[in-house]
């Protein structure tokens, strides 16, 4: 068999030279940047016109006056004002390798030799094909049926696409089910499951949805009572009218509030008693607890119909069991992804299937014990200053100060002017959550970030 013409020039001597010269360069590049640094002066006057030019082009400001410069290192980024933070956020969950990787470097390269761009539903490369298989072997390593798996661009596609395929399959239909305070996405349906009104203000209702109180770590025997009652109260008075349920394990922008087995698995109960699909939303969760999918982490693979994961990945993906196969032109797009988000998903699956991250003593594990309790002593120090920590692997959350809206964003923006880069989660009480990159980050950039917080508490403390 004849070698490909595209293998001979990934294998071409200079291609393979310029590869190791390109992660030289990065590499000695990448040694400038060893801790926080402050804004150039001589950039102050360029980067705030390009900040409020840029936010009045898009017809809003941008929540930090981040312009990345291109080039970070691990748990580092530098903007294009010259200042250096660390950025504990990841792009809200998306730079799971953190800033500049050299994998993704070399991923980079492959995807610049491919012939497109972007690969889209009528013309895909064969790099899809290896995505697709490894996300199948994760999941039926976690003992879930899913044997189907859609790529798509972002969360909200595969979300959608959820959607789609729990509505086709339940003809007649035409509502869903949903937690309190979660969090589904931004589009015009999305949007409806997503419990937040802002999210939807002046947009038309066109998707009916009943929430359901979520488990309460401080009541749990009552908080699943009031659950269950409420799910058969809609069940009753809605028969056979909900296609499914948008079931987030961890509620991430609600608050990083963590379920429970026993709850959820009296849900899942009551819900495959009246035929209603069982969706795990893990666009947020996926790679970051104990488990690769939240779900095995719970041991409720048993129950999955349809999962939708995505954010580290790079491209997103909706898995699900022969039941849900969708009837030919239910599921299609332009674009797949980007040849550079194909190449580097296949780099982050192989890594979280070939590394240490799960299991009780994994690095997502490892990590969230390093920095809860750094919080936690801060807690005891201060406990007017900060509740908590939350969260479960590398998803962390405190409530500060008052946990108002109002002074967690200033505090957010006292840590951004410190050089540490959070957000916020939940209301009543608003939390700061960070999701820090668990592969590279180091505990000397957590020491630092955690006293960076101490310090900057302190000084809100009054406001």
């Amino acid at each position: 068999m004849a070698t490909l013409i595209a293998d001979e020039l990934a294998s071409d001597p200079r291609v393979l030279q310029a590869r190791e010269l390109l992660t030289a360069a990065l590499r000695d590049h990448q040694s400038k940047l060893t801790g926080i640094r402050g804004p150039d002066p001589a950039r102050a006057a360029e980067y705030a016109k390009i900040i409020a030019d840029f936010s009045q082009a898009r017809a809003g400001g941008l929540y930090f006056p981040y312009l990345g410069s291109g080039l970070g290192n691990g748990a580092l980024v530098e903007l294009a004002d010259g200042s250096v933070k660390y950025d504990f956020i990841s792009g809200i969950g998306v730079h799971y390798l953190g800033h500049s990787h050299p994998l993704l470097l070399n991923s980079g390269i492959s995807a610049a030799l491919s012939d497109t761009v972007m690969q889209g539903n009528l013309q895909q490369n064969r790099n899809s094909t290896p995505i697709v298989a490894l996300l199948l072997q994760m999941v039926k390593t976690a003992g879930a049926r899913l044997e189907h798996c859609f790529l798509t661009t972002s969360g909200a596609m595969a979300n959608e696409n959820a959607l789609k395929l729990m509505f086709q399959r339940k003809p007649g239909a035409a509502r869903m089910l949903a937690f309190e305070h979660g969090f589904c996405g931004r589009t015009l349906a999305l949007s409806q499951i997503t419990d937040k009104p802002q999210y939807r203000a002046g947009l038309p209702s066109i998707l009916p949805v009943d929430y359901i109180p979520f488990f309460d770590a401080s009541d749990p025997k009552g908080s699943t009572e009031k659950a269950v009652l409420a799910l058969r109260t809609y069940l009753h008075r809605y028969p056979g009218q909900h296609a499914g349920m948008c079931i987030e394990l961890i509620l991430g922008e609600g608050g990083y509030w963590l379920g429970d087995h026993d709850f959820f698995r009296l849900i899942l109960t009551e819900l495959k008693a009246h035929q209603i699909a069982v969706w795990f939303d893990e666009i947020q969760t996926f790679g970051r607890t104990s488990r690769p999918f939240a779900f095995e982490h719970y041991d409720l693979a048993q129950w999955a119909d349809v999962v939708t994961v995505g954010k580290l990945t790079q491209l997103c993906a909706t898995l699900l069991t022969p039941e849900f196969k969708p009837q030919p032109g239910l599921l299609s797009q332009t674009f797949t992804a980007s040849a550079s988000a194909i190449a580097a998903a296949e780099v982050i699956l192989k890594m979280m299937i070939q590394g240490d991250l799960f299991g009780p003593g994994g690095r997502n594990m490892q990590v969230h014990a390093m920095i809860t309790q750094r919080l936690e002593a801060i807690a005891a120090r201060h406990p007017y200053l900060l509740r908590g920590p939350y969260g479960l692997g590398g998803m962390i959350a405190f409530t500060p100060l008052d946990g108002s809206e109002a002074k967690v964003k200033i505090l957010l923006k006292a840590l951004f002017d410190a050089g540490v880069i959070a957000f916020y989660a939940g209301s009543n009480p608003a939390r700061i959550r960070m999701l820090p990159p668990v592969p590279v980050v180091t505990q000397r950039d957590i020491d630092i970030v955690c006293d960076i917080v101490e310090s900057t508490l302190v000084a809100c403390a009054d406001i």
